[in-house]
């Protein structure tokens, strides 16, 4: 039997063909074979509509957050200036004036 490789994203080893694709069930990460040495570690964030992010990129939130500790939200329509992208839950660092330094996620904003 052939051994398929582990996932590159969680690297679990529960790896399945699906057609063409090769997909982990633990992840739902879908690659193509031979792709998972190319995209090793280059760290990919999409914004809520599928665009691809940058450091230093501009967004905007596309809906109201609410901040721990703090009594106002951040509002819709908000831009944000000088992305800088991280691993993680919340994918993306900031400074969003009125509130500081701050982690957001990327399916809230938009590109600008």
């Amino acid at each position: 039997m052939d051994q398929l490789p582990n996932c590159p994203k969680c690297n679990s080893e529960y790896t399945y063909e699906d057609g063409n694709l090769l997909v982990c069930p633990e992840c739902a990460y879908e690659w193509t074979p031979g792709s998972e040495s190319e995209n090793g570690d280059e760290l990919v964030v999409k914004d809520a509509n599928g665009n691809i992010l940058k450091d230093g990129d501009t967004v905007t939130v596309i809906k109201d957050l609410k901040v721990k500790g703090s009594s106002s939200p951040i509002k819709i329509g908000t831009k944000v200036k000088n992305i800088r992208l991280v691993d993680g839950d919340h994918n993306i660092d900031c400074k969003i004036d009125g509130f500081g330094a701050m982690s957001l996620k990327s399916e809230f904003v938009k590109k600008a």
